[in-house]
């Protein structure tokens, strides 16, 4: 856990951090729209006026930045930091090409393999296999929370809320003393995050882009894999998976709803939870907060893993149990929002049975055209529906009444 001597500096670079964020996140902005690097509007988007991509640019220049000015005030910036730092930076950079000209999924999968598997080398991993196994595992987890970050970016506040909450853990989890320096960068993208969440709040001034959602999952993820590195049996992938339960759910339900709809599994859609979660009746920040509400309980569960406190087989099983039922439960919610159609009942039903015959012929065509593979219509501030190459969609608000 972290020592008192660490929550200082961790204070401080928050602190710091927020304010950074806070003024780049403006600065960003009005640069992207003298430029028109914009989410522009259209038929099939929300928002009236352009938008721009490049608040992800500025978290990552806040987090750089502070976290390493604090760390080596510190005199703990060592080479396991300096991996974590450059590879959230190069898949910054990967996911900024992105933003302004679109690129394949093999080559953003390839830069980001290259870099995770460089973060698991050099500052290790938790064992369950003692093998070559628990490293490709590893790596693969740093991918996984990396892209399940950017396809979670798709609501206004979703992604930079829960970067808010779940690198505040990070924080109360790194070793005492913090070594390393990780908490003081956790702090400081945490910071970061809040302080462009000030302008991503609904309704959205400025989005993350691929630029900022990929370099929020790849920073958490390797922070948490490095702090869990020493970590034996399964309290490691227990706390790491309790820690990301909300995107690795989000990820769960839209591959397995496109799956069941024969729609390809990198093609975008309005089928994420927050999405779902807009069709039960939430307006845009009760979204927010109800992710939120779930990754905190989530964290603290893997706090308790990691303290002792809680047996790791009993938490994943609850995690497992927890997670089916509530995919289970969201898929009953339309994965797009279609008004109800005017079924045409034949002359004979009438004739035949009257009113209630009627009635059932028009339920049997509704139940029909709610099981039929659907095309999905667009999502508002984002580019994950026209773009059926794309790995995953910048941030983005749906409409639905408030």
């Amino acid at each position: 856990m972290t020592g008192i001597g660490a929550v200082v500096p961790m204070a401080g670079a928050g602190a710091a951090a927020l304010l950074l964020g806070l003024l780049l996140t403006e600065a960003m902005r009005r640069f992207a729209l003298r430029h028109g690097i914009t989410d522009r509007p259209s038929a099939r988007k929300a928002h009236t006026r352009p938008t721009p991509y490049l608040g992800g640019v500025a978290v990552a220049l806040a987090t750089l930045a502070v976290g390493t000015a604090v760390a080596l005030a510190r005199g703990v910036f060592n080479p396991v930091l300096a991996v974590v730092l450059g590879g959230a930076a190069i898949v910054c950079v990967l996911g900024l090409i992105d933003d302004l000209r679109q690129l394949g999924p093999k080559v953003r999968l390839c830069v980001e393999t290259s870099a995770a598997t460089l973060v698991v080398v050099v500052g290790g991993h938790p064992t369950v296999f003692d093998g070559a196994v628990d490293a490709v595992l590893a790596a693969l987890w740093i991918v996984f929370v990396t892209n399940a970050f950017n396809l979670l970016d798709n609501m206004d506040g979703a992604a930079s809320s829960l970067c808010v909450v779940i690198g505040g853990f990070v924080c109360l989890t790194v070793p005492a003393g913090d070594p390393i320096g990780l908490g003081v960068v956790m702090a400081a993208l945490a910071g970061a995050g809040l302080g462009f969440l000030f302008h991503n709040r609904h309704p959205a001034r400025i989005f993350l882009g691929d630029a900022g959602s990929l370099f929020l999952g790849f920073t958490l993820a390797s922070a948490m894999m490095v702090c869990h590195g020493g970590a034996a049996g399964l309290s490691g992938p227990a706390s790491l998976l309790l820690a990301t339960l909300v995107p690795t759910l989000d990820t769960a339900l839209v591959m397995l709803s496109r799956y069941r709809e024969s729609r390809p599994l990198l093609q975008g859609g309005t089928d994420h939870i927050a999405h779902r979660l807009r069709r039960m009746g939430l307006t845009v920040p009760q979204v927010v907060q109800t992710l939120s509400a779930f990754a905190v309980v989530g964290c603290l569960s893997a706090m308790l893993v990691t303290d002792g406190l809680l047996a790791p087989g009993i938490a994943l099983l609850a995690a497992c149990a927890v997670g089916i039922g509530s995919v289970r439960l969201l898929l009953e919610v339309p994965a797009v929002a279609t008004a109800s159609p005017r079924v045409a009942v034949p002359a004979g039903a009438l004739a035949d049975g009257g009113a209630r015959t009627a009635l059932r012929w028009r339920l049997s065509a509704v139940s029909r055209l709610r099981h039929r593979a659907v095309r999905p219509t667009g999502v508002p501030h984002s580019r994950e529906a026209t773009n059926a190459a794309a790995l995953s969609p910048t941030a983005g608000t749906l409409v639905a009444p408030q």
